[in-house]
């Protein structure tokens, strides 16, 4: 049961939370009134009942606040005490259910119809805004497309239509285009056309297709459809086509003129003459630096293992044991093992001249026939024809383990002093490296295999990385042409991180600032190849 008390601003309480009805969450009172002084409004009992700080204590408050069976005044413990009431009636009295406490409700109720009212304003304006703007698109008024042009797509190999048309102040999801399309140079009735393709009017527009600005043919803002063969579509080229464009809305229809257009293929694909131009200009960066290699000598930085050829062939001279050289696991049209046939030329001219053995097995036998050529050039170059030997190049197997089998066994037994391991290789490669080392050659390798490249690593003595192994013919000739292509290589790449990073900067200033003018620039490096 609840008591009624007034508020006073003498007596401030804080708020006071009702959660549950068997729960009472209550703070007690300020220090306003100190200990032992009786509260106005209260029954009395909380003088007995106060801290020394000034506060009151929790059984003061929820008497104060609550008239309970059991604690009403002292009368219910006075009847305890003197026999009025047994222990079972007392603690039977104790189970009456707390009701919520009346608080006045009138300020916040106001509040709460309040923001109940405003919640309701937002919702229903929400809701209203796509009513509206449907309403708004309704009442435009619908017209048939606008400055249509249809013409055969440029830079491509025919059987392709390009239709253009202008904006319309219609332009929503609620409205539709439709393209329309008949085979024939006239039309009697342009409704009876087939419907090719129908999209919502605020879409396809020209900005989102890949023409580069060089090509664009008409504003960013324009529509814009390509009619291309398949999908229901037939274009043959040199035939005539009437096209044409519909607007729909709800159920009106309207149709602008028909135009006619044949699709033809091109010589010329000019959406890529960036390519052409870029390829030029890297070409003569090449050029430029093949002639600058012929007047001077270019700096070529220092790779160990090329440095380390001399020293494996003077090994294996100084012991009187052969070479084993071994040109990788693919063939001639790939271009490590191209890399690896130079390098081994140049490697065979060095053996011509000391007189040392060399062995090259194989597992394709076109490979096999071209190391047998510049084997041989390199023994005539090196004024040694008489010491080449056309076993020194052989052929095993394709087979790949059984390849890797051989040459393991053929380093047991003829135990070279020296391996070259040039080209790609794929899961032999430990297998072969692990037997050279075992025999105590000295070894060199040189891959572009990625996944090969820490076993190379580990079981040989240098091991040429990537681009090195293709560097290794012009670090090891010194030829002007090799050297200047080797060095208009190195500009390339610079220039290509240069209009990376640049490129990076001004796609982000485009964002940033909303603007048009930084796609001038990323078009021309747009799709290169």
């Amino acid at each position: 049961m609840l008591k009624t008390s007034s508020f006073s601003p003498t007596q401030p309480r804080r708020a006071e939370t009702r959660l549950f009805p068997y729960f009472v969450l209550g703070s007690s009172k300020s220090s306003t009134y100190s200990s032992g002084e009786e509260v106005p409004g209260s029954s009395g009992w909380a003088s007995e009942n106060c801290y020394a700080s000034g506060f009151d204590s929790p059984a003061a408050l929820l008497d104060e606040r609550f008239e309970h069976p059991a604690y009403s005044g002292r009368t219910r413990m006075r009847h305890i005490t003197t026999g009025q009431c047994t222990e079972t009636e007392f603690f039977c009295s104790l189970r009456v259910p707390v009701k919520r406490e009346t608080l006045p409700v009138k300020n916040r109720g106001r509040r709460v119809w309040v923001a109940s009212s405003l919640l309701l304003v937002v919702v229903l304006s929400q809701s209203w805004v796509p009513v509206f703007a449907q309403s708004d698109a309704e009442k435009t008024t619908l017209s048939p497309p606008q400055d249509l042009r249809v013409f055969d797509t440029p830079s491509d190999g025919g059987g392709s239509l390009t239709v253009l048309w202008s904006l319309a102040s219609y332009d929503s999801a609620a409205t539709k285009y439709q393209i329309l399309l008949s085979e024939g140079s006239t039309v009697s009735d342009p409704a009876a056309m087939k419907v090719v393709a129908e999209f919502p009017s605020n879409q396809r527009y020209v900005r989102e297709s890949k023409w580069p600005w060089w090509t664009r043919p008409a504003t960013r803002d324009q529509h814009q459809f390509t009619l291309r063969n398949g999908r229901g579509i037939e274009l043959n080229d040199g035939t005539v086509y009437n096209i044409t464009v519909a607007a729909v809305q709800n159920d009106d229809r309207l149709i602008a003129t028909p135009v006619q257009a044949t699709p033809q293929p091109n010589w010329m694909n000019w959406n890529q003459m960036n390519n052409l131009l870029l390829a030029l200009l890297f070409g003569g960066i090449v050029f430029y630096a093949i002639g600058t290699a012929r007047k001077r000598e270019i700096f070529l930085r220092r790779i160990p293992g090329l440095d380390a050829v001399d020293e494996a062939i003077g090994r294996a001279t100084e012991l009187g044991k052969p070479i084993l050289y071994l040109t990788g696991a693919h063939d001639m049209s790939d271009p490590s093992t191209i890399a690896a046939a130079v390098i081994l030329g140049r490697v065979a001219k060095r053996t011509a001249a000391y007189e040392t053995d060399l062995l090259v097995p194989h597992r394709d036998p076109i490979t096999m026939a071209v190391c047998q050529e510049i084997t041989k050039q390199a023994y005539l170059e090196a004024g040694k024809p008489d010491l080449y030997k056309e076993d020194s190049n052989f052929f095993i197997t394709s087979d790949q383990f059984s390849y890797t089998a051989a040459v393991d066994g053929i380093m047991l037994r003829k135990k070279p002093a020296a391996n070259f391991f040039m080209g790609h290789y794929f899961a032999e490669a430990l297998l072969l490296t692990e037997t050279g080392a075992s025999t105590g050659a000295i070894q060199i390798a040189g891959t572009d295999a990625d996944h090969q490249l820490p076993f190379f690593v580990t079981t040989c003595d240098y091991t040429l990385i990537g681009e090195e192994l293709y560097a290794a013919s012009a670090y090891l000739s010194r030829e002007p042409v090799q050297v200047g292509t080797l060095r208009g290589q190195d500009i390339g790449k610079a220039l290509i991180l240069g209009v990376l990073g640049i490129g990076t900067v001004l796609a982000t200033l485009g964002v940033m600032l909303d603007a048009q003018w930084p796609q001038l620039f990323l078009d021309v490096f747009k799709d290169v190849k």
